[in-house]
């Protein structure tokens, strides 16, 4: 059901950046496109409304939805009882490295074993099987992390591997949840731009509860 739109086998050959490579006739063109570099990782503190308002709806059918955006607060608490705390979000193209990856890779390479790490991702969808597998090894290494991820939809949870990998996060110390309403409003309010010297409110879409309660009661099954 919920699935990242995968591209077909019997595709035509593309760029890295979805040109049509086989009906390029202008060799300068295509030795062009195929030498561009795959899409970055892009960061930032707040995304903009129509991506949140797209990419994070929790529907059922996910189609179109092929990014993974990640919002996050991460709250580093020295012996003494000092916090320091910082937020922003990523996104992919799943070109490269998945957003989940590149959070370690860039965001908070290394962990300082002086501090405590409290870490919370509001994610539009599940980490993939391979994105599980990375929490995992990470959370077993950094003994002073402590992860939540709070996901809008969940990604191919029909896929018993899928549903193997969430149940090795929830194993791993993990805490996996599903976004509330309220969850919703907390990115909006906290990741999302607003207009210059004007916040405007969160408008729940007509079937946010609904949809909350559908994944809810996936991932409950899973994790059992």
């Amino acid at each position: 059901m919920a699935q990242k739109e995968e591209a077909p086998e019997a595709a035509a050959q593309t760029s890295q950046n979805g040109e049509d490579l086989e009906n390029l006739e202008d060799p300068e063109k295509l030795k062009e496109l195929i030498d561009l570099p795959p899409f970055e990782i892009v960061t930032g503190e707040r995304l903009p409304v129509n991506f949140f308002k797209f990419q994070f709806r929790n529907v059922e059918y996910s189609s179109g939805r092929n990014k993974t955006f990640l919002c996050y607060v991460v709250e580093a608490q020295s012996k003494g009882g000092q916090v320091q705390a910082s937020r922003g979000y990523l996104e992919d193209e799943h070109a490269g490295a998945h957003a989940e990856e590149a959070f370690f890779n860039t965001i908070l390479p290394a962990f300082d074993p002086a501090l405590k790490y409290n870490v919370t991702w509001y994610v539009s969808s599940s980490p993939c099987a391979a994105c599980a597998d990375r929490i995992v090894k990470t959370l077993s290494k950094a003994k002073n992390l402590r992860l939540l991820i709070l996901v809008g939809r969940l990604f191919m949870w029909e896929e018993p591997e899928v549903q193997a990998a969430l149940k090795k996060l929830k194993e791993a110390g993990c805490k996996l949840r599903i976004m509330k309403p309220q969850d919703f409003e907390y990115v909006w309010q906290n990741f999302v731009e607003q207009e210059e010297g004007e916040s405007k409110a969160f408008e729940p879409w007509e079937d946010i509860q609904e949809n909350f309660l559908y994944y809810e009661e996936k991932l409950a099954d899973i994790l059992k």
